[in-house]
């Protein structure tokens, strides 16, 4: 089990905006942050995060709570994995406690068999020959900690000889367990490249096979720290460089990045034998850098970085695309000595929404009629995709690409009004003040239960009775304690508010009682008792609450 104390210290540095903004791209909102809520198919952002109160809700599917049930329901993982998952992403080391609940030590796995790897690699060589064929120097072989994995058995006898068992092994992501029963390293005669989080922690690794392996690379299978749709190769060492540049690099592959920095392009990385994914933007648009896609030029490369620009265009995301032709890639040009005219494309790509049109036209046969009206509804559909005052500043190069006149481009979008017969929220001002103050200050829970009765509550019954039974994760609650137009009051507005509050609702009781059919007795007792308190109202001061 994780030690409570260990699960407290780790929950005082988290951060709800930096968590959530790890998976989604988050935009400045007031004093808050808000997004495209993931937990419900959401066209307008919906989802608010707090940084003053720790927790994120969603204003329309109620999804909310702090940064530990985030990661619970967007990584669908329990309790204890998303607290693996916090830790890892903060480089925070968690104490476990056994059965006698006694602290079990860190067992660094994945720091030590990469010390095995690093330590092989010495003596290794033909991956030292490799290596250096590749242009790669000894700085950056300790930079990126390249290693070398050998033999199956040689891996799993150096985990079990340091006291790692198989099932530990199977569950970092460096050994399995075969169909009939029998234990495999994942790493066999590779050169190998940990991959850290963005926080610098090894959560997995790449190898690239030096002996005719059928897969030329291979990366860690999923686990809880890996996971391949939201990490990048290099970024704990290229986020510095990326915030002070305002620029990232996107390559395809270890070496491109390698090489890249070792050429001083220290705000390189690479995506994970993937194509760039929806998953990735958070990371890759920290800091709002411009991002450059430095892709192969090969029929693949292209269909990727079309698919990448179409999707980061669509974000609002700025950059562009170089692509890399005649079988040269970045890694290529470094060693070659072209780093400066690498520098040259790197400050001029080609802008994503004009690469993107330029690849969806050329698709088709503009010489035939018909396809080069589906080029233009492809492109035309395309540009609805972004806000109406880009679409309509591009609509001139989709229509030059074409040849046609400019007003055939069709970009303009049409919202529906609201649905009629909507259901119509009623709120109380008051009801949801009292409510806010007592979120934010619950030492003034006992002095409102002593003048008031949830029963009071006309419009927001549910949501006190929510403080009440101590449900304060309700999705009701969030939402009030997020929303900036509802004011918390400090103890001489609320007790104003108090008695304006039961003022209104005694005047209101007051006037039942009247029009009601009781005996004249049992009815002359009750108005002489609300009109008292009427008048003690009157005269600024609370007044119990006692039931009828």
């Amino acid at each position: 089990m994780i030690d409570n104390n260990s699960i407290e210290n780790l929950k005082s540095r988290l951060d709800i905006v930096d968590v959530v903004g790890n998976y989604l791209e988050l935009k400045k909102n007031g004093a808050n942050w808000k997004c495209v809520c993931p937990f419900h198919d959401d066209s307008n952002p919906s989802l608010v995060v707090s940084p003053s109160k720790q927790i994120y809700h969603c204003f329309s599917c109620g999804a909310g709570g702090d940064c530990i049930k985030f990661v619970m329901e967007y990584e669908k993982l329990s309790y204890p994995e998303s607290i693996e998952k916090l830790a890892s992403m903060y480089n925070f080391s968690l104490d476990y406690t056994s059965n006698d609940g006694k602290i079990k030590e860190d067992r660094k796995l994945l720091e030590n068999i990469n010390n095995f790897f690093k330590k092989n690699l010495a003596l290794k060589k033909s991956a030292i020959d490799y290596i250096k064929t590749r242009g790669i120097g000894d700085a950056s072989i300790e930079k990126f900690e390249l290693g070398y994995a050998p033999s199956s058995s040689e891996n799993l006898n150096f985990l079990s000889s340091n006291g790692y068992s198989i099932s530990e092994a199977v569950e970092a992501g460096v050994a399995g367990i075969g169909e009939n029963g029998r234990n495999f390293a994942r790493f066999i005669e590779r050169i190998t490249f940990p991959i850290r989080s963005a926080s610098g922690k090894i959560v997995g690794f790449g190898g690239r096979t030096i002996t005719g392996h059928q897969a030329k690379y291979v990366n860690s299978p999923q686990t809880k720290l890996f996971n391949k749709s939201y990490l990048l190769y290099g970024y704990n060492f290229a986020k510095d460089s990326i915030y002070q540049n305002r620029a990232i690099i996107v390559t395809e592959g270890y070496l491109d990045v390698i090489m890249l920095h070792q050429a001083g392009f220290t705000n390189a990385v690479a995506t994970l034998g993937t194509a760039l994914t929806k998953e990735h933007i958070p990371l890759i648009s920290r800091g709002n850098p411009k991002v450059i896609l430095a892709y192969d030029g090969d029929s693949a490369g292209i269909n990727a970085a079309l698919k990448a620009s179409t999707m980061l265009s669509q974000t609002g995301i700025d950059g562009g695309v170089v692509l890399f032709g005649q079988g040269m890639d970045p890694a290529d040009m470094v060693q070659n000595g072209q780093s400066e005219k690498l520098n040259k494309l790197f400050l001029n790509p080609q802008p994503f929404i004009e690469f993107t049109i330029e690849k969806l036209v050329k698709k088709y046969d503009l010489h035939n009629p018909q396809d080069k009206q589906k080029a233009l509804e492809e492109g035309s559909s395309y540009l609805k995709t972004l806000p109406s005052s880009i679409a309509g500043s591009y609509s001139g190069v989709l229509s030059g690409i074409l040849n046609i006149n400019q007003n055939l481009v069709k970009v303009q979008t049409h919202q529906s009004n609201r649905l009629r017969g909507q259901k119509r929220v009623f709120e109380d001002t008051l009801e949801l003040t009292i409510i806010k103050t007592l979120l934010t200050k619950p030492k003034f829970i006992d002095m409102v239960l002593d003048t008031i009765d949830a029963s009071m509550f006309k419009t927001h019954n549910m949501e006190l009775l929510a403080i009440l039974n101590n449900h304060i994760d309700h999705p009701s609650l969030r939402k009030i304690l997020l929303r900036d137009d509802i004011k918390v009051y400090d103890e001489d507005e609320l007790n104003a508010s108090m008695i304006n509050f039961l003022a209104s609702f005694y005047n209101s009781e007051l006037a039942k009682v009247k029009s009601s059919n009781q005996d004249y007795k049992n009815k002359s007792f009750l108005i002489r008792k609300i009109q008292e308190k009427i008048f003690k109202l009157k005269q600024g001061k609370l007044v119990k609450y006692e039931r009828q």
